[in-house]
């Protein structure tokens, strides 16, 4: 028996071949637990942060992509341990078959030790959220998007610079010295992306606005959904998605209509020269009565001015910055009250070249 486990092939025994593929078997069958178990011994350990977390939460974004890692690294390690066999060392373009397999193996750990990290900065990203909202600033929600993609950008690059070390044997510093050249070169060509991004973090430290506020750009008003490395996404009142450069948005001039202190409204009457000075008095009092109620914090009603055959009135108010379909109604309202008083003291007013009795 003990010569049967003993017996060589391909430069291992027998029993060599047996412990590895038990081991890369147990691996498989518990994968689930295993990767259930390190999540929770990571979860208890990191529990003071983890606090106001459930738990189900934290295994949904962890569980996967940790199970993956401990099964490449085990099914790594465990071939490691066996001698390739010369009579399948074949090569390549010069490159030997037990070198490759080397290779796709450090390039799967690194991948999936890359993908545990996204993860580990998605979950990173929810509890800062979750800090955030207690906060009235909503900057701080548009400062953790921003910065999950931009280690998330970093983490791939990190990642691409190890697979190019170690899977196939590139000097990184030389390579990085001799992409210094090439990269001024890039930089000239992508000019105006590298000014987006700049002007992205001119955005979120400046905070000219921050996600959900109603701005006006370049003849666009809508409401900020997303501030990217490149660009800003904006929701117009049509409904429509517009993505604006982010250089346009810090060169252009950009009305944030969120920060606005009050709503004002206008009213504007041209009435027939008829009218008698009672009744444009009894008028003026009438509307500056209407405009004193506790929505309308400002209001001024004069007569502006007196033409051939037209007597002006304006009139304007200012409300705090209420939700647009409330502040619409308000105006409708008090339109309507106008109307009413025109009609009531019988004035005039030219239509159409014709004077017309209310």
């Amino acid at each position: 028996m003990n010569s049967f486990w003993q017996q060589q092939w391909g430069g291992n025994t027998v029993l060599a071949y047996a412990v590895v593929a038990g081991i890369i078997l147990l691996v498989w069958l518990f994968r689930r637990y295993l990767s259930s178990v390190l999540a929770g011994w990571l979860f208890r350990w990191l529990g003071r942060v983890l606090s106001t977390v459930e738990r189900s939460q934290f295994n949904a974004l962890v569980i996967t992509p940790l199970e993956r890692f401990v099964l490449v690294l085990v099914l790594t390690i465990a071939l490691y341990r066996l001698q390739y066999p010369s009579a399948i060392n074949f090569t390549i373009y010069s490159f030997e078959a037990r070198d490759m397999i080397h290779a796709i193996g450090k390039l799967l750990v690194i991948a999936t030790f890359t993908s545990l990290l996204l993860r580990a900065i998605d979950f990173a990203a929810i509890l800062l959220e979750q800090r955030a909202s207690r906060t009235p600033d909503l900057s701080d929600n548009q400062l953790i998007v921003f910065f999950k993609d931009f280690f998330k950008v970093v983490l791939v690059i990190i990642a691409v610079l190890m697979v190019l070390r170690f899977a196939f044997g590139f000097d990184i510093g030389g390579l990085v010295t001799g992409l210094s050249i090439v990269g001024a070169a890039i930089a000239l060509a992508l000019r105006e992306s590298l000014e987006n991004l700049i002007a992205s973090f001119i955005i979120f430290f400046d905070k000219p606005f921050i996600t959900g506020d109603l701005v006006k750009v370049n003849a666009i008003t809508g409401t900020v959904e997303k501030i990217g490395l490149r660009s800003t996404r904006i929701r117009t009142e049509q409904k429509t998605f517009v993505t604006v450069p982010n250089k346009q948005m810090v060169d252009s001039v950009l009305d944030n209509l969120s920060l606005r202190t009050q709503r004002r409204a206008d009213i504007k009457l041209e009435l027939s020269a008829k009218a008698t000075p009672a009744q444009l008095e009894e008028l003026l009092v009438a509307v500056r009565a209407l405009l004193r109620q506790p929505l309308i914090e400002q209001s001024s009603v004069l007569l502006s001015d007196i033409r051939s055959g037209v007597v002006c009135i304006e009139a304007d108010y200012y409300t705090a910055p209420l939700p647009l379909d409330e502040f619409n109604q308000l105006r409708e309202k008090i339109n309507m009250q106008v109307l009413r008083l025109v009609h009531q003291i019988g004035l005039e007013w030219p239509i159409d070249g014709r004077l017309t009795k209310m």
